[in-house]
């Protein structure tokens, strides 16, 4: 077998730079994302001064609130990074509501607050382990190794890439930057093997869409802070959705496979371009990536056995993620290579805990103003049962992924929420694992689905169509024969919360009640 895996140094250096711009995928300053023309801007603007003249002669404080919330939503889609989106109306704001001294007293106390939690020192050691296997060349060995192993079944080269995707988008926190990688090489290894170029370019969307509710989630973790429960817990509460979803896609496209074989490669007179595969190949593309399980074996294996907090966990694991750098990349400036990762990582979580700060600011100002409050006594006047309110926030969540990533669509909904879902006697655990699902789904949903352009631009490349063309059409085509998959999950999300719990409460009995 041939795997077309990018090694060239301009490979590696994109992908690096995708993954190291500051956790792409998750903050907003990523450089794939578009920008307002100046039409664009010159609207907003105009919008901007409409909420501030709003803001400053609103009669009351919940209306005060609705302005700084459309101020939010004006800087936001004008691509204003998502921490001063949340910042300047919410200070402003304050301002408006409370004069000086309360902006004042803010501005001293929550930027320390808001970040200064033991707990998410887990963060930097979550990222870092990240950019330390990006660093190490793990991405390609991982893509080669599911690969081969996969590559048998019916739709295996698909198959493999789901697994692949989900382990990387997992351990690297970038549902985007995983994404591009995985497509530079698992379109073209799906084109020349036969395959449809829409089941080419669906599988490459979908690869990462669990990836982020596996541990280590970076998002989990400030979902955790946000919401105030347990990082381990919630860690924990997405390992089991993440890894069924993953399992659903594979089963899915393993069907395909063999129902409309010629779809996959293996129809009637198709000929693949792919060299048979040996077990001596197989067990070797292991031997390449024997360092992957044993980070997941430090990490759950010391959070299950209570040997390790999860803090400690992502301190062990970015340890080992360390070594193996240091091994894989012995004969290329290890030490540099290291010295990135640690550049990189530092940058992340300085914008990581910016935002942070921004949504400790938002939350400030919905207790000022009494919005939140509001918007619970609205919702809950709604007559909605448990179902029919999830329901319609599946619906919320969609709209907003078309214009907003996850954690914009997280720190603006969840802060606003979290009192309304003791109501609707929604677990606060369980709601992080579904709304960072829902915000994945919205970064592939068309019309706007970040990611569907993504892979529709890295699909007009000569290296990775080899000849076929890929239209924006064949991409959105593609994701509806996905997309259903997790509607249906989400429905069983619903309908089977407990599988949110089975995880954490292992870990709960293994170490005694004591978790983060």
């Amino acid at each position: 077998m041939t795997s077309n895996v990018p090694s060239s140094p301009a490979d590696s250096a994109e992908k690096t730079a995708s993954f190291g711009g500051a956790v792409a995928g998750i903050l907003p300053s990523d450089s794939k994302r578009p920008k307002p023309s100046w039409v664009g801007i010159a609207i907003g603007a105009g919008l901007f001064i409409i909420c501030l003249v709003g803001l400053f002669t609103s009669p009351t404080t919940v209306v005060a609130g609705i302005w700084c919330i459309a101020m939010m939503l004006v800087l936001m889609f004008l691509s204003v990074p998502v921490a001063l989106s949340l910042a300047v109306p919410s200070l402003i704001g304050i301002y408006a509501i409370s004069g000086i001294p309360a902006t004042i007293n803010i501005l001293s106390t929550s930027p320390f607050h808001s970040v200064s939690k033991w707990s998410y020192s887990v963060l930097p050691m979550f990222i870092l382990m990240g950019m330390l296997l990006t660093s190490s060349g793990m991405t390609e060995r991982i893509y080669r190794a599911t690969d081969r192993w996969f590559g048998w079944l019916p739709g295996g080269i698909g198959v493999g890439t789901t697994a692949a995707g989900a382990g990387l988008a997992s351990v690297s926190g970038s549902t985007i930057g995983m994404t591009y990688a995985l497509g530079r090489a698992g379109i073209p290894e799906m084109l020349r093997s036969g395959y449809d170029r829409r089941i080419a370019v669906g599988t490459v969307i979908i690869a990462g869409l669990p990836g982020n509710l596996i541990p280590p989630s970076i998002l989990m973790v400030i979902y955790a802070g946000i919401a105030s429960v347990p990082v381990g817990p919630q860690l924990m509460a997405g390992a089991l959705p993440g890894i069924l979803i993953a399992v659903c896609f594979g089963i899915f496209l393993i069907i395909i496979g063999t129902v409309a074989p010629q779809l996959v490669g293996r129809g009637k007179g198709q000929r693949s371009e792919r060299v048979q595969v040996t077990w001596k190949d197989r067990f070797a593309s292991l031997a390449e990536i024997w360092g992957f399980p044993v980070i997941m074996i430090v990490l759950f294996g010391g959070m299950f056995s209570g040997v390790f907090t999860p803090t400690e966990a992502g301190a062990a694991a970015a340890l080992v993620a360390l070594i193996l750098c240091l091994l894989y990349q012995r004969k290329n400036k290890p030490f540099g290579k290291v010295a990135e990762a640690a550049m990189n990582t530092v940058s992340a979580t300085a914008a990581i805990f910016f935002i942070m700060i921004g949504a400790e600011m938002l939350t400030k100002l919905l207790a000022i103003t009494g919005l939140a409050p509001v918007m619970t006594d609205f919702i809950t006047g709604l007559g909605l049962n448990r179902i029919s309110f999830l329901l319609v926030l599946i619906v919320l969540y969609v709209i907003m992924g078309m214009f907003f990533d996850t954690l914009s669509m997280m720190l603006l909904t969840i802060p606003i929420l979290l009192p309304t879902l003791e109501v609707m006697e929604v677990s606060p655990v369980w709601f992080g694992v579904f709304v960072v699902l829902l915000g994945e789904l919205g970064l592939i949903t068309p019309p706007v689905g970040l990611l569907s352009y993504i892979v529709h631009k890295l699909g007009q490349d000569p290296k990775v169509n080899v000849g076929h063309s890929i239209s924006l059409r064949d991409v959105f085509t593609s994701l509806l024969w996905f997309l259903p998959i997790v509607v249906l999950f989400l429905a069983l999300m619903i309908v089977w919360p407990e599988m949110t719990e089975i995880l954490p409460n292992i870990m709960e009995n293994n170490s005694g009640g004591a978790v983060e």
